[in-house]
């Protein structure tokens, strides 16, 4: 079976895209029907230092709004800014 193509908002290319939508509602249909796996990859270490940066509990109703709104803006809007004060990790030399 030949893979799923996707125009990626984020990536601006003919990607392949998610095996499925990634929620049961409006915006897991938008991100399945926009978003290739290598968009989704870059999102979820994105979302990886968002959790961390805020300290967020993703089972709290707040933190659940808020990685929403972050993704939104991540994939559909002018890109989801970085935590006030973040700085990246140092790579090792």
């Amino acid at each position: 079976m030949a893979e799923r193509m996707v125009k990626c908002v984020k990536l601006q290319r003919e990607l392949p895209g998610l095996e499925e939508p990634p929620f049961g509602n409006d915006l897991g249909k938008r991100i399945y029907e926009n978003v290739s796996q290598d968009a989704w990859r870059m999102w979820i270490e994105h979302l990886k230092m968002i959790v961390n940066e805020y300290r967020l509990n993703l089972v709290d109703r707040e933190a659940q709004r808020i990685v929403q709104q972050q993704m939104e803006e991540y994939f559909f809007g002018e890109g989801a800014a970085l935590p006030p004060g973040y700085v990246p990790p140092q790579t090792k030399q």
